[in-house]
């Protein structure tokens, strides 16, 4: 019997990452592209936020916001309906509520919008359409059959707090320099910083969110400018190999220093630069109280003899106060493969 998923009832962030069965490598450009669109059509239906994402060749990190659920307006709920249904069906159900509403039956009307609503403000259920749909059009598209995915997608709890969720979103937009894809997180269109810097309004929405606290009221350029620096910070590269190139992708000291036009170093640079299973398997990231509240209200999905929430992050030089609600004593950080 699989556990619980961990889901707070009120506003609340979200680390979502799922693998492709087999670890094989089904994603190419243009289905990446097609991941993008798909995911940003399912973010504007189920009326959550994308606050920014990655997706490799085999996977895919997504760092969501789930607002407080909201009674919709019938304008509203058209709109989201037509950001992933098609006009017939989205006429369709127009052309049905607005009969029912002009008949008086008025407890039809809403079991209608019912019926497509229930999908709306939260995390499991905008995971399971977007995943079904994705794999429903790559097996048309590769003439296969059965399930894209590994297994049931895996969700972290973080602290809405600019240091827990700006740490995240740098680790999630560092993934391709990780890969060794690229040596600028913002050549990679295929995440929410790349995609940002081209000029996506929802992508530069959701990492102004990441920095609310950092640049309070700020316009996208100090956003832009904040969040470039925070990931050079975080993705330098370290050590250096006998012909003096980087022993794994990164940054250079030489390029750090060149953006933020100072010196020194942070040991968080270089946990973000390996594979963190905090981030993947930690279940609820934060501070010690946010972990330790967490841990309170959601006691049912850990073991009968845990008596507290809060871990202290191990495995590198410095966390700063970052916590998670599980110790994780086999290989929390790993040096990412390479080829």
């Amino acid at each position: 019997m699989r556990a619980a998923r961990i889901k707070e009832l009120g506003p609340s962030y979200y680390h979502v990452i799922s693998r492709v069965v087999d670890r094989r490598m089904a994603f190419d450009p243009d289905e990446k592209e097609r991941f993008r669109k798909l995911m940003r059509a399912c973010e504007s239906f189920c009326a959550l936020q994308v606050l920014t994402w990655s997706v490799l060749d085999n996977h895919f990190h997504i760092v969501l916001y789930v607002p407080p659920r909201e009674t919709v307006s019938d304008d509203i709920f058209l709109a989201r309906l037509a950001a992933l249904y098609d006009r017939r069906t989205v006429l369709r159900v127009e052309r049905r509520l607005k009969a029912l509403n002009a008949g008086g039956e008025v407890s039809q009307a809403e079991a209608l919008k019912a019926g497509y609503t229930y999908r709306m403000y939260d995390l499991s259920e905008f995971a399971k359409t977007f995943k079904q749909r994705l794999t429903q059009g790559y097996n048309r598209r590769h003439g296969r059959k059965g399930t894209l995915w590994e297994e049931r997608f895996k969700s972290l709890i973080v602290e809405g707090e600019s240091e827990p969720l700006l740490s995240l979103a740098a680790y999630v937009d560092l993934n391709a320099v990780r890969a060794g894809i690229v040596t600028d997180p913002k050549d990679y269109r295929f995440c929410g910083y790349g995609e940002a810097v081209a000029g996506m309004a929802k992508a530069r929405d959701g990492l102004s969110l990441v920095l609310r606290a950092a640049c309070p009221g700020a316009d996208w350029q100090r956003v832009a400018s904040e969040y470039r620096r925070f990931l050079y910070i975080r993705g330098e590269a370290r050590g250096v190999d006998d012909a003096g190139n980087p022993m794994r992708p990164g940054f250079s000291a030489e390029r750090v220093t060149a953006v933020l036009n100072e010196g020194g170093t942070l040991g968080i640079a270089e946990l973000l630069h390996c594979r963190v299973r905090y981030f993947v398997d930690g279940a609820i990231l934060g501070s010690r109280t946010f972990v330790d509240e967490a841990f309170r209200r959601h006691r049912q999905s850990f073991g009968q003899k845990r008596r507290t929430g809060a871990r202290p992050m191990k495995g590198g030089q410095s966390w700063g106060t970052l916590c998670t609600a599980r110790r994780l004593r086999l290989n929390p950080i790993t040096i990412p493969m390479r080829g």
